[in-house]
């Protein structure tokens, strides 16, 4: 079977979970769509067990801020081995209390870059067996990928 297309996994999503499929972005080197937070553990759990797109792997997992709208948008890139496909899915969090499910039981690779994600940016995620900072100390205190972070000093 031949890798799929993005626009073949949006309309395979979209056919089964609906409005939780937002549409896909225009051609890009890297095209995505979004995935409603309430259906990122359901959509996660079908992308790895359907056999058409057997997504094996979670190939990266990170955000970007967007302050003028109030959210972080939590970026997944999804791999199939078997298949030779991929395709990069957003999540929207907001931006005051952001907060997910955790795809860790799901893909074991989540575990880190959750903890990465959670360090710099402060995305909370649900259900993560050891969510605490993985690269700043402790007692570090705020998000410093965050774009008003304001280093406090000290370190």
């Amino acid at each position: 079977m031949p890798a799929l297309t993005a626009e073949q996994i949006h309309q395979r999503l979209a056919a089964r979970f609906g409005d939780a499929i937002g549409p896909l972005s225009a051609p890009k080197k890297d095209p995505f769509f979004t995935i409603a937070k309430e259906k990122l553990v359901e959509v996660a759990r079908f992308l790895k067990s359907d056999p058409e797109l057997s997504f094996d792997f979670l190939q990266d997992l990170t955000a970007t801020d967007h302050p003028k709208d109030g959210v972080i948008k939590v970026v997944y890139h999804f791999y199939s081995y078997q298949h030779r496909h991929l395709f990069a899915a957003k999540v929207l969090a907001d931006r005051a209390n952001p907060v997910l499910d955790t795809l860790e039981p799901v893909w074991k690779a989540a575990n880190w870059m959750e903890r990465e994600v959670y360090d710099l940016f402060g995305v909370q995620f649900t259900g993560h067996p050891d969510l605490r900072r993985v690269l700043l100390p402790d007692d570090w205190v705020g998000h410093p990928l965050r774009k008003d972070y304001s280093e406090a000093g000290g370190y």
